[in-house]
Parts: C-alpha cells; sequence; structure tokens
C-alpha cells in the first residue's frame, strides 16, 4: 500500500521537504542521482533560427505542406479539470497543430513515460534561500500526482520557485506547459538548440513571461580518455581508448563547429551547451522551468546547487533583500554561462600555447589543419558570445510589470531599476572580457599559422638553395665534359673527311665525287628546314608550303620601306 507525506513551507524560514514512496509499482519519491552517469556527449543540432519565437505566425510550418485552418486562440486556462494537461499544447495554442508539434519534436524528443528528476530551489521574499538537496522523481504511469503537486497554492513568503528538469518526459512537459502557460517555443527552441529570447503574456502591473534559450561552451574531461591506475607507477597521467590510439588530432576532427572541440594537449573537450530558462514574473511569487538537455550535458542536479550556493553570497543576499524584483534570480542563471565561457578560454589558451611550441619544433604544413579546425571554432564562439550579449541586453531593457503594482514604492522601484541596470552592465563588461580573449585567441591563431607557413618556406629556400647548388656542380663537370669533346672534335671530324669513300680522297676510280656528295648534302639540308617549318601551326598551310618566297617578299618589302623611310 502506498503512503504520501509533505511538509509545506509555513510563513518563516522552514526546510521544505517531499517525501513520496510507493511499492515496486511505482512512485514519485526523493532519489540519490550522485552515482549516475551524465557524461553523454554529442552534435547538437544546427539552429533554425525563424523558429525560435513567438513573434513568427507560422510555427514549425511547411509551406509546400501545411496549409492549417486553426480556431480560436484564446488560452483559456482558469478552472482546468485534472486531465486537461494532456491536450498541451493545442489546449492552449490552437495554432500548434499536430504535424508541426512533430515537426519540431516537442513531445517526441521527450520519452513517453520517462523518469524525470525536479529539483527545486525557493527564493523567499527575505532573501534567503531554501536548502532541499533531494529531487522530486516523477515515474511513468502516475504523473498525476506530480499534477497535484504543483497546482497546490505555494506558501506566501516564497518569492520565486525554481524548477530544474533533467531528462524531462512527455507528460512532465505537458504538465508545466499547461499550468504555467508556457509558449511552445521555449521547448521547440530548447530541444532544438535555438538560440531566442522573447517577452510575451504582457499584463501591467501584474506579470509577464520571459525566456532566453542561449547555447554556451563548457570544458569536461575527455570520455576517451581516463586517469592512469594508481598502482602502476610508471604509467603515464593519462591514456587514451581508442581503435587507433596513434591517431593525430588533425585526422581524427573535422571542421564541424557543432562538434565537441578536443583538445588533445590537455585531455579536456569544448562542447556546446545549453540554457535554457523560462520565467514566470508576478506580483506574488514568481516561477522559473530550467530545461537540461537528455544528452545530460549540465545535470539539472549541478545547476541547482550552484544555484542554491548563490544564497551563501553577501554581495547577492543584499541585492535580493534590497528588491523584491525576481529579475535578479534570472541574472544568476546567466552567470553560470560566464564561468562556463571562462573556464573553457582558459583551457583553450594553454592548448594553443601547447600548438606553438609544438609547430616550432616540428616545422610541418599538417599541423596547420588543427589550427584552422581551432580557428573555426572561434568563429562560432563569437557568434555565440554575440547571442549572449544580446540576451543580457535583453533582459536590461525588459522590465519587470509587477515591479509597477501599487504595493512597490516608488523609492524601491528606482533603486532596483539602478540595480538591475548596475548587475545587466556588470555581465556585459564580462562579456566584452570574454569577446577580447576570442580575438586575441584568433590572432594567435593567425600568427601560429603564418608562422608554420613561413617555416615551411624557408624549409623549402633551403632545400631550393641546395638543389641549386647540385645543379651548379653538375653544370660545372659538364662543361668539363665539353671543353674534353672540343679538344677531340678536330680529330673526329678529320677523321670522319679521309674515312669517306670519294674518289678524291681514297684515289680509286670507282665510287662517288666530292661534288656529288656536296650537292647531295645541301640539298637534303635545305628540304629538312623547309619540312621543319612547314609543320608550324602559327601560319596558314599555304604559306607554310611556299614559306621560302613568303619569306624573301617579306625580306624585300621590309628593306624597301626601310629605304623609303630614311629619306
Amino acid at each position: 500500500m502506498s503512503h504520501t507525506t509533505a511538509t509545506s513551507m509555513n510563513t518563516t524560514r522552514t526546510r521544505v521537504s517531499i517525501t513520496i514512496s510507493r511499492d515496486g509499482s511505482g512512485s514519485l519519491r526523493s532519489q540519490d542521482l550522485s552515482n549516475q552517469d551524465l557524461s553523454m556527449h554529442g552534435k547538437t543540432p544546427v539552429p533554425v533560427y525563424r523558429h525560435a519565437a513567438p513573434s513568427g505566425p507560422w510555427p514549425w510550418m511547411d509551406f509546400d505542406e501545411d496549409f492549417p485552418v486553426v480556431g480560436s486562440t484564446s488560452h483559456g486556462t482558469t478552472d482546468l479539470d485534472t486531465h486537461s494537461w494532456k491536450g498541451y499544447p493545442q489546449n492552449l495554442f490552437p495554432n500548434w497543430t499536430e504535424r508541426q508539434v512533430k515537426r519540431c519534436r516537442m513531445l517526441t524528443a521527450c520519452p513517453d513515460g520517462n523518469t524525470c528528476h525536479i529539483f527545486k530551489v525557493d527564493v523567499f521574499h527575505d532573501g534567503g534561500f531554501d536548502e532541499v538537496d533531494e529531487p522530486l522523481v516523477v515515474y511513468g504511469g502516475i504523473e498525476g500526482e506530480f499534477w497535484e503537486q504543483i497546482s497546490v497554492l505555494r506558501p506566501e513568503n516564497i518569492r520565486v520557485r525554481a524548477l530544474f528538469v533533467d531528462n524531462m518526459s512527455k507528460q512532465v512537459l505537458q504538465m508545466l506547459g499547461t499550468k504555467y502557460v508556457v509558449e511552445p517555443f521555449f521547448f521547440s527552441s530548447s530541444i532544438n538548440w535555438i538560440p531566442s529570447r522573447y517577452q510575451e503574456e504582457v499584463k501591467p502591473r501584474e506579470g509577464d513571461h520571459i525566456t532566453i534559450t542561449l547555447p554556451f561552451i563548457r570544458a569536461v574531461q575527455n570520455p576517451r580518455t581516463r586517469p592512469s591506475s594508481p598502482t602502476s607507477p610508471s604509467s603515464i597521467p593519462f591514456r587514451l581508448h581508442s581503435a587507433r590510439p596513434d591517431l593525430s588530432q588533425g585526422e581524427e576532427q573535422v571542421i564541424d563547429t557543432q562538434s565537441p572541440l578536443v583538445l588533445r594537449s590537455t585531455n579536456k573537450m569544448l562542447l556546446q551547451d545549453l540554457l535554457a530558462i523560462h520565467m514566470v514574473r508576478n506580483t506574488k511569487s514568481s516561477t522559473v522551468i530550467s530545461y537540461h538537455p537528455n544528452l545530460r550535458r549540465a545535470s539539472a542536479k549541478r545547476l541547482h546547487r550552484l544555484v542554491q550556493r548563490i544564497g551563501q553570497s553577501v554581495y547577492w543576499s543584499k541585492i535580493f533583500e534590497s528588491s523584491k524584483d525576481s529579475t535578479f534570480f534570472f541574472l544568476c542563471f546567466l552567470w553560470y554561462a560566464i564561468y562556463e565561457w571562462d573556464e573553457a578560454f582558459e583551457i583553450l589558451y594553454a592548448h594553443i600555447n601547447w600548438l606553438e611550441h609544438k609547430v616550432l619544433d616540428t616545422n610541418k604544413i599538417k599541423e596547420t589543419r588543427e589550427l584552422h579546425i581551432l580557428q573555426a571554432h572561434l568563429l562560432y564562439y563569437q557568434s555565440l558570445l554575440e547571442d549572449f550579449r544580446r540576451s543580457v541586453v535583453f533582459v536590461q531593457r525588459t522590465p519587470n510589470p509587477a515591479m509597477e503594482d501599487p504595493s512597490v514604492t516608488e523609492q524601491e522601484r528606482s533603486q532596483s531599476a539602478r540595480l538591475l541596470e548596475r548587475e545587466a552592465s556588470n555581465l556585459l563588461s564580462e562579456i566584452e572580457r570574454l569577446e577580447g580573449q576570442i580575438c586575441m585567441q584568433s590572432n594567435r591563431l593567425k600568427n601560429v599559422m603564418d608562422l608554420a607557413f613561413s617555416s615551411v618556406n624557408i624549409e623549402d629556400s633551403s632545400q631550393m638553395k641546395r638543389l641549386t647548388q647540385a645543379t651548379v656542380r653538375d653544370s660545372a663537370a659538364m662543361k668539363q665534359i665539353s671543353y674534353l669533346t672540343m679538344v677531340f672534335l678536330p680529330a673526329n671530324f678529320v677523321a670522319a673527311v679521309f674515312g669517306m669513300n670519294v674518289r678524291e680522297i681514297s684515289g680509286s676510280t670507282s665510287g662517288e665525287t666530292l661534288a656529288r656528295y656536296a650537292a647531295v648534302t645541301i640539298s637534303l639540308t635545305i628540304f629538312t628546314a623547309w619540312l621543319v617549318i612547314a609543320f608550324q601551326t602559327e601560319s596558314t598551310l599555304w604559306r607554310r608550303a611556299g614559306w621560302p618566297m613568303f619569306y624573301l617578299h617579306d625580306k624585300l618589302t621590309r628593306k624597301k620601306a626601310d629605304i623609303e623611310n630614311s629619306r
């Protein structure tokens, strides 16, 4: 028999814990995920930007195939029954037809009935954070209990509740989308890794919805490497596991910016991760939904713990105490991406140093392949940082409508606006620093590539110099042979003349005369010269056949013209 216990939050700061257990048939209960392997890395899809925001009136449509006819787009979000979430997104967004939902993989990419882990962080009105570490585990087939829990009213002292969803299932996606009226573009952009930022459901003096889907770069351990055995004193620090362990980096990788960048000098890899945040801001209690891809590049548990530690920061505690704006909690997620970017560039800096030394030592032109791969990734990283900058500017220029509520004084409103401007400027300053690092690394790569080509050119010049020296030596030897031939040439000529079978030399009465020999030789020489010139293709056939006459004619014509010009 199952049993369920729940301890809710009182008006004071009290620990919130939900412990739900069932028998072996499955249940919603807390579970320890510390021993699970979350190191699955792969290639990310190329983003389709036209499907990134609600401002596009044709979500995930193919103009050659889709001609939908939709009804009213009224949300109708009140008085939802227990099972109304099963119709999401059509129950709230009728313009999202089944074909469009299937094309964007919103539901198909989330396994049906999958076990989903949801971590929670509550921020209180006094600026404090809760201390709950255990996740809610939603098992397939009993999702209705999770729907009942998120439908329960929150304690009044909670300013923001953040839900970090790991391994999201289809049912959990539909529940969250229905409960918090989440625009389907958030899920479709997150699943397809499309950078996006937008505001919707704006209600003056009440609240709105803001969404940011932001790819970023983080460094992780290369899954093909592992530390050596501690019992082997002669083993190297890391060993590469591969069918071809002697395969070089340039042969392994291709220029594909959507794939991880392996840094073989550090046994690390730079891969693309995703920060997908949807925030419902209102006057009572705001909600943050953090989506985490099933690739498990950054588990929800990891980000959950990092966000919890924000409550230990004196700097941020003062901000949460002095401002009621829940947007500051949203900015904390962006700082997570800043940290990951900075760590990735730190590792990349060491790798480029290693490449510089290698190029100087080897002078091999094939090393430039890896340099070109790095340069292509840096150009892509530059575009990701530009998306990052636009996201921060979007948050900076999108004030919280809930701050216009009469319960917020003008002094609190102006102070909160100044704080938001300052913190957004701090983020922009960090992004500018990261962009400067990209420019520096790119210039270093260009310098290394120029050095590699210069080294190869110097080596080629040295080889050409050695080849020229060998040619000069061979030419001197051939000249000596020519001089030696000239010494024996008169003797050979005389021997050939005296060896001729002509009457004048042999003294015999038979044989040919010297005059006939000269006539035949001269005639054959003239015919050979005519034949060689006649087969040239630069002129017509008639001019080639009668070239001696044309030659004499041209010679006489030029001579006559010169005489006339001299007069």
